[in-house]
């Protein structure tokens, strides 16, 4: 069998051997390393290290390999911030962008405050776990050294959840979000369920500190509203309401953001969500908050009129994709926040790059579609000055990132 070295990570963070007929994919692997396996249709799908290389550690969760949430334990923390930095300037210098990069801010163990089961009702009682990457495959687990213990702790409420409200062919989709010393909890396909049952899930919910439990779109148990603390207002977020991942990214994703607004006076938030960025810079400027959902927004301005004492925010629900804000909206706007889905802003940015705001804060999630957008700026007299890569997704090879652009 074949010997081969392993040239580089891909952008899943599979290892890629160059060959002469083209690149070979092979799994768990690092750079460097002489491995030999099977190829199949391109890929070296159980790949066997010869030569490890120093990089290499030894996985913290048994069921690496099997769950599909981690695809790089097998890497130490060096190689995985060398590498998403890369991935962030290689899609960079593609538009001929070459900015300055602050040192990458990485995520702790145990930190993930939101994640996403699969449970199903089986034989002898039921399953709740992860797909298998690339698989509709349910590993059961019982640990993950990424998420919050907090999450953990639901897993009982989960499987009685699949056994009393699924089908024997359907699979329960259980989003869970922490809030306090509590979790927030949203299930999708399952059954329709009778008064009887609702009390069992209520009975459920006290014993597991689920806070709030919604089935099928609709609330039926809520003991406490499920807070989340932005800045210093406390706001409920709709059930399923994106926030960033981890605490501790979202509050260096913040600092950055702060500082990148500095004094301005009269800031426009675009995405903004349930106010993750909108509510901090409110206490030292005056806001006006866009978002497409308008059950965030509501949340949003809850938030803020029970927290008294901020400044002003005025706040819109407004499709930015069909519908962006225009450069005469922006008159009088000293920053622009920016915080769009994976696929970018292309048509706002294009008209934020009409204007002559002097200062934005980008947050982007998807390295390729920010360098797309960070082109259309300084083709039009912006400066990229620098990037900050925060890395809220342990041994995963999702990005986040935060750049200044001024004019």
């Amino acid at each position: 069998m074949s010997e081969y070295i392993v040239n580089r990570l891909g952008q899943l963070g599979d290892g890629i051997i160059d060959s002469p007929s083209g690149e070979i994919f092979a799994p768990f692997t690092l750079p460097g390393e002489h491995i030999t396996g099977k190829i199949e249709n391109g890929r070296i799908n159980t790949p066997k290290i010869i030569k490890p290389v120093s990089d290499r550690i030894k996985p913290v969760c048994k069921h690496f390999k099997n769950c599909g949430g981690c695809s790089l334990q097998h890497a130490s923390d060096t190689i995985i911030a060398d590498w998403k930095i890369k991935k962030t300037q290689d899609a960079l210098s593609q538009v001929n962008l070459f900015p300055k990069f602050r040192p990458i801010i990485n995520s702790k163990k145990e930190s993930r405050r939101r994640a996403t089961f699969a449970a199903k009702r089986t034989k002898k009682g039921s399953m709740v776990g992860f797909h298998s990457r690339a698989s509709n495959i349910i590993v059961e687990v019982t640990e993950c050294p990424v998420s919050d213990p907090i999450i953990l702790s639901g897993i009982p409420a989960f499987s009685q959840f699949a056994i009393l409200g699924s089908s024997r062919k359907s699979v329960l989709r259980i989003s869970a979000t922490v809030s306090g010393y509590g979790l927030d909890v949203r299930v999708e396909n399952g059954k329709e369920l009778s008064p009887t049952e609702i009390s069992q899930f209520a009975q459920i919910c006290d014993q597991y500190k689920i806070l709030r439990l919604v089935w099928n779109e609709d609330v039926i148990a809520q003991s406490n509203p499920p807070g989340q603390t932005m800045g210093s207002v406390n706001i409920v977020p709709p059930s399923g309401a994106f926030l960033q991942a981890t605490k501790t990214g979202e509050a260096e994703l913040i600092k950055n953001v702060l500082e990148i607004i500095g004094t301005s006076k009269k800031v426009v938030d675009l995405f903004s969500g349930c106010g993750t960025f909108t509510l901090p810079i409110s206490s030292k400027a005056s806001v006006y908050a866009v978002e497409g959902d308008r059950n965030m927004i509501e949340a949003l301005d809850a938030g803020w009129r029970a927290a008294g004492g901020l400044h002003d925010i005025k706040s819109e629900t407004r499709d930015l994709f069909r519908r962006p804000l225009m450069p005469d909206e922006f008159k009088k706007v000293d920053a622009i926040v920016i915080d769009p889905p994976r696929a970018g802003a292309l048509s706002q940015v294009t008209e934020i790059s009409k204007t002559n705001v002097g200062r934005i804060a980008f947050v982007s999630c998807n390295p390729t579609t920010f360098a797309r957008d960070a082109a259309i700026l300084c083709n039009n007299g912006y400066n990229l000055d620098w990037v900050q890569v925060v890395d809220q997704f342990l041994w995963n090879p999702h990005i986040e990132l935060v750049a200044q652009f001024t004019k």
